[in-house]
């Protein structure tokens, strides 16, 4: 099948160009808008797109329709933009395109698509979720470093694409209710502030028992405040959400062997708030570990270790100095 015109990638970053070229290299019209930093890497480059799977495809560089700027007449977008910048682009998004335009918040946390609904009401925004992680090894080079399935909330427009999303290698899930999905994502996520604090690639990281135990105590911290709350998060690994925080305390020889599939990561992947870090951007922390303390404190539970965390990654640009995993473990009583 073809798209019913083009796609928008609101937001050309790692996620965004990653799921863009996949989509274009399928034959849809992608147009992507992005910061300088990225759109001049590919107009020199082109788009390298490559996956633990062996995947390796180049976009050539004038095959690439690149903009600073949002244009008219897209049929979908996908709204990537990192969480602090939502309604700003939502904003943009919603002077220009139809009303009754779908927009996808492919976006961590759990607030952004109802940020951007907020900020543009005609336009129809779904909350989205995308599992995998994206890193970037090269100037316009996107490598997929884990698996999973994207997934969204219901509607027409994109169970009529789910062919072509297939077609591209992007399977994607429609969900009546997205927020389980979302939280079991977000679950996951909790580790990329331990894995940005460490300055390890994310294999590395969970192959330290001391960062997995900080990882244990968040995502366990996490768990008590969804059970107050009534909330039942989706699994989105191959364990069930509350086995998470007892595999991950195993002692290491045992945890390979149980959490093997877990381990399917390449050795060079990290989290996007460790690339944040890195390069002096703003790190999603509020989006992430700001989520759970913000339900704590909706339903009068707490949510310490989160906060704290929260706090060592802000804190982090004052002193630029990777945090062991015994130091780390200390400082947020895990």
């Amino acid at each position: 099948m073809a798209a019913p015109g083009p796609l928008l990638v609101m937001g050309a970053g790692a996620i965004g160009c990653y799921v863009g070229g996949c989509l274009q290299a399928a034959g849809v019209e992608v147009h992507f808008v992005g910061r300088p930093r990225v759109l001049d890497a590919l107009r020199l480059h082109g788009l390298t797109l490559s996956d633990l799977d062996g995947r390796h495809q180049v976009l050539p560089a004038g095959t690439l329709h690149l903009h600073a700027e949002p244009l008219a007449g897209a049929a979908l977008v996908l709204l990537c933009v990192k969480s602090a910048a939502t309604a700003t682009a939502a904003v943009e998004l919603g002077g220009l395109l139809p009303p009754g335009t779908p927009v996808v918040s492919m976006q961590n946390g759990i607030g952004n698509a109802a940020i951007a609904q907020s900020a543009a009401p005609q336009l129809v925004v779904l909350p989205g979720m995308v599992p995998f992680n994206v890193a970037e090894p090269g100037p316009g080079h996107l490598h997929r470093g884990t698996d999973g399935q994207l997934a969204a909330q219901d509607h027409p427009a994109l169970r009529a694409l789910q062919p072509l999303f297939a077609r591209a290698g992007l399977p994607i899930t429609l969900h009546a209710d997205l927020q389980p999905v979302q939280w079991g994502k977000l679950l996951l996520n909790l580790n990329n502030a331990v894995n940005a604090l460490s300055g390890q690639p994310l294999r590395a990281q969970l192959l330290d028992h001391d960062l997995r135990c900080c990882t244990a105590a968040l995502i366990g911290e996490a768990l008590a405040v969804l059970r107050r709350a009534g909330i039942r998060p989706a699994q989105m690994s191959p364990l069930p959400p509350a086995w998470m925080p007892w595999v991950l305390r195993l002692p290491t020889p045992l945890f390979r062997r149980v959490a093997a599939r877990m381990l399917r990561i390449d050795e060079k992947a990290r989290s996007s708030m460790a690339d944040d870090l890195a390069l002096g951007r703003p790190t999603e922390i509020d989006a992430i570990n700001g989520e759970v303390q913000r339900l704590a404190t909706r339903v009068g539970a707490s949510a310490a270790r989160n906060s704290r965390i929260a706090d060592l990654v802000r804190a982090w640009p004052e002193h630029r100095q990777p945090v062991t995993g015994r130091v780390l473990r200390r400082s947020i009583g895990a």
